[in-house]
C-alpha cells in the first residue's frame, strides 16, 4: 500500500518552485504525489519526473476536462475527437512523468449538464471514446481510472455501481475505476458496500473528507472504510485529495467557497497520520 498527496491543494501545474513543499511532503512520510496534468509539454512533465525522482517521490496523475468542446459524450463528433486528442496528449505527459495511472472524471465534461440524466446514446458514445482512449493508454503504459462524481459536478456517472457497469461495457484493461470517499459519501446509500461490490474494477482510491478538508476530522466512516479496503484485497494508492481557494478556476469547478482547514500543512501532515493510524488499526 502506498500513501499519496494530490497537489490540487496548491496548484494545477508543478514546477521547480514547488520543490521545498515536495521535500516536506516526502519528509512527512508520503510515498508519492498526484500530479495535475493540464497544460504543458511531455518534455516539461519529464523534467518534473526527474525532480520527483531526486526527492524520492513516486507519482500518479490526475486531470479533467472542463470545456464542453472536449466532451467525450457529445453528439458533435468534432467535440468527441477533440476530447480524445486531449486525453492522448495527457497520456503522453503521464508516461513522460513516470505515472502509471491517471484518474479523474475522464468520461465527460466537469460541471457541464444537459438538464436531464444520461441517455443511452451518451453512454454508447462514452464506450466508443473510452475504448479509443484505452488503446492509447495501453501504448503509453498508463491506466485510466474513471471517477464517479456527485450529481452536482457531473451527470453521466454518479455511483460506483453505474461506473462499474460502464467500465464492464467498455471492456478495456486500461480503463478502470477510482473510488473517492467524498463522492461516495454524497451519492451512495451504502458507501462501504459500493466499494466492496465493485472491488474488481477499483484501481485507485482517493481519501477525502466529507467537507474536502482534513481527513479524519469529519463524518466519513473511516474505520469501516479501511476495513473494507483490507477485505477487498486492494493494495494500491491511498491518495489524499483536498481543495482550497487558492486556485480560482478549480475552486469554481469543485464548488469551494470557503477554507476547510487552518492550513495546507494541517491537511497533509494530519491527513498522513490519519491514514497511517487507520491502516495499522485495520491491519493493512
Amino acid at each position: 500500500m502506498k500513501i499519496g498527496m494530490c497537489m490540487f491543494l496548491w496548484t494545477t501545474k508543478i514546477g521547480p518552485e514547488h520543490e521545498p513543499l515536495l521535500a516536506d511532503i516526502k519528509k512527512t512520510g508520503f510515498d508519492g504525489v498526484e500530479v495535475p496534468v493540464f497544460e504543458g509539454s511531455a518534455a516539461e512533465y519529464a523534467a518534473t519526473g526527474r525532480m520527483l525522482d531526486g526527492l524520492g517521490l513516486e507519482r500518479t496523475a490526475v486531470t479533467a476536462m472542463g470545456d464542453p468542446a472536449l466532451n467525450l459524450i457529445s453528439e458533435t463528433a468534432s467535440h468527441r475527437a477533440a476530447g480524445i486528442d486531449y486525453m492522448k496528449h495527457a497520456l503522453e505527459c503521464c508516461a513522460a512523468l513516470g505515472a502509471d495511472r491517471v484518474s479523474g472524471p475522464l468520461h465527460s465534461t466537469l460541471g457541464h449538464f444537459s438538464g436531464s440524466g444520461p441517455t443511452q446514446a451518451e453512454l454508447e458514445r462514452s464506450v466508443e471514446s473510452q475504448r479509443l482512449i484505452g488503446d492509447t493508454a495501453a501504448q503509453q503504459g498508463v491506466t485510466v481510472c474513471l471517477e464517479a462524481l456527485n450529481r452536482f459536478e457531473c451527470y453521466l456517472l454518479n455511483t460506483m455501481d453505474d461506473l462499474a457497469e460502464h467500465i464492464k461495457a467498455v471492456d478495456h484493461p486500461n480503463i478502470r475505476a477510482m473510488y473517492d470517499t467524498f463522492h461516495a459519501n454524497i451519492e451512495e446509500a451504502d458507501p462501504i458496500g459500493a466499494l466492496a461490490r465493485n472491488k474488481d474494477v477499483v484501481h485507485h482510491i482517493h481519501i477525502s473528507e466529507n467537507d474536502r478538508g482534513v481527513p479524519g476530522r469529519g463524518n466519513i466512516p473511516w474505520a469501516e472504510t479501511y476495513a473494507a479496503i483490507k477485505d477487498t484485497g486492494y493494495d494500491g494508492w491511498l491518495t489524499i485529495e483536498a481543495f482550497g481557494r487558492g486556485l480560482p478556476d478549480l475552486a469554481a469547478a469543485t464548488k469551494v467557497w470557503r477554507d476547510f482547514s487552518e492550513s495546507p500543512e494541517a491537511v497533509y501532515r494530519e491527513g498522513y497520520a490519519h491514514i497511517r493510524k487507520s491502516m495499522n488499526t485495520a491491519g493493512l
